[in-house]
């Protein structure tokens, strides 16, 4: 489980933060009677009406909240289009809002990266799972953690565990941090858009570079007439 460790929320770039050294937290094995009052006791303080509900065979459901915090523009395909995380001429790639977040209605038993998939399918993200990575923020000792989950983890779990505070447990998702974007795992119509945004922001670069020589270029001239000025 990676860790980094922050007196703020972490930023978009992911470079604020050092480094932990922490122990991956063991999972605690609970019998029936000690979910259900875990339950009872989470359902208890809950306030938002988003509460947990133990079935008869053990298996317990719930939500969780994700919060989106991505680099990286994602791709959306219509609802009508066929096949999955495949290019489509019905697929879109846009920047997703700073702080969206969604709300997922989970069992015990889903684990992360099916956790990351129904995110993606819900919203149509025609991108691979593959590409992102499920992270639980948390605050120990004045201090906010964050950690990347494996793919075998449960996040209801988690959340029965930490209770139903937001500040005490929360959910991330982001691309993974490979150092080096993963282009082979990009569609088509990502590249595609990926080097719309390279032109404009290279066009912008030039315009702005032009505009402050010709800025200089038109004080020079002035200060030229004002010394060749016949006195």
């Amino acid at each position: 489980m990676d860790c980094l460790t922050t007196h703020d929320t972490l930023d978009s770039s992911y470079s604020s933060g050092q480094d932990v050294q922490k122990e991956r937290e063991p999972h605690v094995y609970l019998s029936k009677e000690e979910v259900k009052e875990k339950i009872q006791s989470y359902n208890s303080s809950v306030t938002d009406k988003l509460k947990m509900t133990l079935n008869a065979n053990g298996i317990y459901t719930g939500f969780i909240k994700v919060q989106m915090e991505l680099c990286r523009p994602i791709t959306v395909q219509s609802s009508q289009s066929q096949g999955r995380y495949t290019p489509s001429n019905r697929e879109t790639a846009f920047y997703l809002p700073d702080g969206c977040v969604n709300t997922l209605h989970i069992s015990s038993t889903n684990t992360v990266r099916e956790v990351i998939e129904a995110l993606l399918k819900k919203f149509f993200v025609a991108d691979n799972p593959a590409k992102f990575a499920l992270y639980k923020r948390c605050h120990k000792e004045d201090q906010v953690y964050t950690c990347k989950l494996s793919d075998r983890e449960h996040p209801l779990y988690l959340r029965l565990v930490a209770g139903p505070k937001t500040e005490m447990l929360s959910f991330v998702l982001r691309e993974h941090e490979t150092g080096e974007a993963m282009w082979e795992a990009f569609s088509i119509p990502e590249l595609q858009n990926f080097l719309r945004i390279l032109d404009k922001e290279e066009n912008d670069q030039l315009q702005i570079l032009k505009n402050r020589y010709a800025a200089y270029r038109g004080k020079l001239e002035e200060a030229l007439r004002g010394v060749l000025k016949p006195g």
